[in-house]
């Protein structure tokens, strides 16, 4: 097969799908874009609970396609996030406790390898190539379509929104970090340190300060519900509670609007070995420093399904951290940007002496220590991974997100 115009000319590829990444890795400077974003079919087979994903979907087009079969994907928090993305490199959402991340839940793919072979990989048909796409992102070729595994989803969730003052932030965060250590996997929770909202049932007085929001989404019988988050809803006296049944879809646009299009963001992710004092302390004071009030900090409580699943059984290695935090500077004016990306740069090497190493690579920042990176995302998994690499893209026409060099 003769090489395209793009290989011909040594051109610099890259792979858009849902484009929802901040790091602008989808478009390549002076190189040949691939562009999937129109590709956004769902075919779903309820009988069997499983749903073909087309590889430009975002994650609301497999949540309408599914929602009606009362069954859904376990994928990330916000419905405009590009399916491809995030699976590809993990896949962390409201489910992840349950059954466990986005790629725990992938039954195959339908991939365009480099030199233009359309193949399937699946547990039986290129095994190797399907542990690789599992957590190693668009290193590999060109993935077209998706297959999940689909799980059932009660026809209401339960999302948890206390909202409580950032100076009580310690007693509430350890009371959910303790809760959490025992709670049921149907329980996902993120902790927020954030901005009070300006919505009309919160008092304004104090709408525009600092606080901490347990967010979270229970997804297990309803009569449960009230049992199950009552300890999360009045650790100490809260601004204000916004917690409310709804719909599975609902639930997955509950945070859209806090990413619009159009504005600034630079975001980086750090496991925690634990959620000390220490930690708790650092937190808060970065909350109160942040130079834009739109900046949050996340604070994921792990465990569960994520954490039965062996370090070497996919590419994706970082499964037994109990904490991961997901730090979000959001801004508007571009003149804002260097303190607000030192905001957050200063925040993860604040945090780095709490980690045993990793990293989260949908939150990679701009990439800046590549081989940190991937030495953190990977482990003992990364030779294995350039293995394959060198097996499917021996001359490493597609470099992802974040590069993976081919070894032979």
């Amino acid at each position: 097969m003769g090489k395209c115009g793009g290989r011909r000319e040594n051109l610099l590829f890259s792979i858009r799908a849902g484009g929802h990444n901040v790091s602008g890795a989808a478009i390549a400077d002076s190189g040949l874009v691939i562009d999937l974003s129109q590709m956004r079919g769902v075919k779903v087979d309820s009988e069997r609970r499983v749903a073909r994903v087309e590889g430009g979907a975002r994650l609301g087009d497999i949540d309408q396609a599914t929602a009606p079969y009362n069954l859904a994907a376990p994928v990330g928090v916000v419905s405009e996030t590009g399916v491809a993305g995030l699976t590809l490199h993990g896949g962390a959402g409201w489910q992840l406790r349950k059954h466990g991340l986005s790629i725990d839940n992938l039954l195959a793919v339908d991939v365009v390898t480099a030199d233009g072979s359309v193949i399937r990989a699946d547990e039986e048909n290129h095994p190797d190539l399907f542990w690789a796409l599992r957590g190693g992102g668009g290193n590999f070729g060109v993935v077209t379509s998706f297959e999940f595994r689909l799980r059932p989803i009660p026809s209401k969730v339960w999302m948890n929104v206390p909202i409580y003052p950032l100076d009580r932030a310690g007693e509430v965060l350890a009371v959910c970090r303790d809760y959490m250590a025992e709670a049921t996997e149907d329980l996902m929770v993120l902790g927020v340190c954030w901005t009070v909202p300006e919505e009309p049932d919160i008092p304004e007085e104090h709408h525009g300060k600092p606080c901490v929001i347990l967010l979270g989404c229970f997804s297990g019988p309803e009569e449960e519900a009230e049992k199950v988050l009552a300890p999360l809803l009045s650790i100490v006296e809260p601004i204000a509670d916004l917690s409310a049944p709804m719909s599975w879809v609902e639930a997955q646009t509950f945070l859209d609007a806090d990413y619009p299009d159009g504005i600034c963001y630079y975001w980086k992710a750090i496991y925690l070995s634990g959620l000390t004092g220490e930690v708790m302390e650092i937190l808060a004071r970065h909350t109160r420093n942040r130079p834009s009030p739109e900046s949050s900090i996340d604070i994921w409580f792990l465990g569960g399904a994520l954490a039965r699943v062996p370090a070497d059984a996919t590419a994706f290695s970082q499964r037994s951290a109990p904490i991961m935090i997901g730090i979000e500077a959001n801004w508007h004016a571009r003149k804002d940007a260097d303190a607000n990306i030192e905001w957050a740069r200063a925040l993860y090497k604040n945090l780095e002496p709490y980690s045993n190493g990793g990293n989260y690579l949908n939150f990679p920042g701009f990439i800046e220590d590549r081989q940190a990176l991937l030495q953190g995302a990977y482990g003992a998994n990364l030779p294995r991974l350039q293995r394959i690499k060198g097996m499917y893209d021996p001359d490493n026409i597609f470099q992802g997100l974040l590069n993976i060099s081919p070894q032979n």
